[in-house]
């Protein structure tokens, strides 16, 4: 498991691809791919944190996480944002090692809590956070920004 630092553009451009297959999303993950500098500041802005699992020179699993400041503490949470393993790569305790970096990364950080969300009928991502965690029933709201690229669903 590598963490991915702040000037390896490449690698976090590798695991974006990663993530387009692994979710069959290529175009989202790939289609509008940003310029190297957005991903250089993304890589130097303190609040992003990858780690990329690597074999045979290619990416075959990893996270995106983003670390948040709390205000009512001195603290913050990590919040998984996207974790993919290839399909070639699943069941082998892959994700399970991704997570165990990123609890040390959050440890050194003074975080307090990672969490992550599951869609409903991700069996495999369900599976996996309720061996590592507790399960929390919420629900999830896309606002959508006004002028933005989001609108709601």
């Amino acid at each position: 498991m590598h963490q991915i630092a702040p000037d390896d553009v490449a690698l976090l451009e590798a695991l974006l691809t990663t993530f387009g297959e692994a979710f069959d999303e290529v175009e989202t993950y790939n289609g509008n791919r940003p310029s190297v500098a957005y991903l250089k500041r993304l890589l130097n802005s303190g609040y992003f944190i990858g780690i990329a699992a690597v074999q045979d020179s290619k990416v075959v699993s990893g996270i995106a996480a983003y670390e948040l400041m709390k205000f009512e503490q001195e603290r913050s949470e990590i919040y998984i944002y996207d974790l993919a393993i290839a399909a070639t790569h699943r069941r082998k305790g892959i994700a399970t090692a991704l997570i165990q970096k990123l609890k040390q990364i959050a440890q050194d950080r003074g975080a307090y809590v990672i969490f992550v969300q599951a869609d409903l009928g991700d069996e495999p991502a369900i599976a996996l956070y309720t061996k590592l965690g507790i399960r929390e029933e919420v629900l999830h709201f896309d606002i959508a920004v006004e002028n933005g690229n989001r609108t709601a669903q």
